[in-house]
Formats: C-alpha cells, structure tokens, sequence
C-alpha cells in the first residue's frame, strides 16, 4: 500500500486577516445607514483584520451641519465606536477615526478635536459639493474650482493634520464634462510634489465608481503619478451602509499593482502600517 501523501491531505490554511476598512461611517452624520456592529460584521465576513470608523467631524458654526455629527455629538460618537470595540473583542480589531474637512481657517478647530481623545486614522477631506464651502470657494469658474481643489489638497497635507488625504480627485464629479485631466496635470503635479515632501499618505477609495464619473478616487492617471513620487495608498471603501465595507478592495488592489505600487498601508494609531500587494489580495474572502 503506498503511503498517503500527508502534505496532499493536509489543507493549507486560510492566509490570516491583513487589511482594514479604513474609511466608513456612522448613522451621526446623517447620511449613513446602519449600526456599527452591522459594518465591523461584514468586514468579518470579508476576511479583514479590523475595521476603523471615520466619521464626518463636527465643524465650527453649523458649517455643513446637515451632513456630520454637531459638536454636542462627538462624546456620543466615541462611546459608540468604543461599545462596538468591547463588542468585538478578540475577532476583529474596531478603531476610532475620523474625517475631517479641511479648508482655510479651520486648522485651530480641527487641531483642538483630534487631540480630545486617541484617534487610530484621521482622514483630511475637501468636499468641494457641501453648500458652505461653495458658498466660499465657487466663482462659477468650474476649471478655478477644480485648480483650487488641488491647491486646498496640498495645504491640508502641509497643515500636519491628517494621515490620509481621501478621495483626492473627487472634484472630477463636480461636472465630469468639464474634466480634463491632461489640461490639470500641471496644478494636480505641482499638488502632489507638495504632498510628498510631507508624507502624508493619500486614499485610492472604491467608491468612486458609484460616482457621476464612475471610477475609484483617484484615477488610474492620478495613482501613477503619485506612484512616481512615492506617496503611500490607503484603501477605503468609504462606507455609507454596513454592506459596502470592504468593497471593492481586490480591484482597488489590482489597480495598484498596475499603477506600479507593490504595497498597500493602512494607520494604526496615527502610524502608517504597510503590506505587500499579493499578500493583501490573498488575504481577502
């Protein structure tokens, strides 16, 4: 009788959890959908490590108020991320976050609430399409506006605030028939030197092609050249409802390797955690 092969027999074992959804939500900016424990339960059942939430910040005089947590909120928001941690214990890791908009001025806001508690990732975010900001910023120039987006980009990685800039191309939603990313490519090149020399990573977010010009943020053309200087990728689903936690992720996984990453990252207690591409792939469910 031949001997069994034992290696043959033997099944290999799943490749453990890597990765993390480094971008959701919670019901407390008003415009999400479903408890916390709904979305750390899916990012279980799609093989991640853990999961950190980052919520719309509470913002200075109502700005943008209809869509974050009021300033009254955020105790109530660290206490919900804090009983899904308890609640999860010992199968998957749940962190607080944050996303925070950034615009001129709002820098001795923004630096006072992220030292009221720990933060494990803090997202810097402009959100061109917020009514107070327009308010602000748009002259009816739609190519102005796209410029400025870019130079408000750099600024927030210079201020030191943030880990991660998100969805850094978003504003090509703003009116997809005016964009021309060959006529930007010197503001958003000029844009990225400026975010490298502070390194701070930037955000390939999956839910960009969901968007009125469907692909991930940023572009395949915008990651290569951030590719070329360097700057580290965080992924994010950026999640408004539990079933969109981890979405995504492989083929935000695959655009990177084609953009010429070989790695992807995440932050952990403010500290930026890297991973080779094919063992984040193989991690994934």
């Amino acid at each position: 009788m031949q001997p069994r092969d034992s290696a043959a027999a033997t099944p290999h074992p799943p490749p453990a959890p890597l990765l993390y959804e480094s971008h959701c939500h919670t019901p407390l900016c008003k415009h999400a959908f479903g408890e916390p424990d709904e979305y750390a339960e899916v990012a279980l059942a799609r093989g991640l490590k853990g999961i950190t939430f980052t919520c719309h910040c509470p913002l200075p005089g109502g700005f943008s108020a209809h869509v974050r947590m009021a300033p009254e909120q955020f105790d109530d928001y660290v206490a919900m991320i804090a009983a899904t941690r308890a609640a999860f214990a010992g199968r998957l890791d749940v962190r607080l976050g944050l996303e925070s908009d950034f615009y001129p001025g709002v820098e001795p806001w923004l630096e006072q609430l992220h030292a009221r508690v720990p933060l494990s990732h803090v997202l810097g975010s402009i959100h061109y399409q917020v009514s107070d900001y327009r308010k602000l910023y748009y002259t009816g120039d739609v190519h102005r506006y796209q410029e400025l987006y870019f130079e408000h980009l750099a600024q927030s990685a210079e201020s030191g605030l943030f880990d991660t800039l998100a969805h850094p191309d978003l504003i090509k939603n703003e009116s997809p028939a005016d964009w021309n990313f060959a006529r930007l490519r010197p503001h958003i090149e000029r844009a990225l030197d400026r975010i490298a020399a502070t390194g701070v990573a930037m955000e390939l977010n999956t839910s960009g092609v969901q968007k009125s010009l469907p692909e991930m943020n940023p572009s395949f053309s915008q990651l290569v050249l951030m590719r070329d200087r360097g700057i580290p990728v965080v992924i994010g689903a950026d999640a408004h409802v539990p079933e969109r936690v981890g979405d995504g992720y492989a083929a935000a996984l695959h655009l990177l390797r084609e953009a010429g990453y070989s790695e992807v990252c995440f932050f952990l207690d403010r500290q930026r955690q890297t991973v080779p591409l094919q063992e984040a792939l193989e991690s994934l469910k």
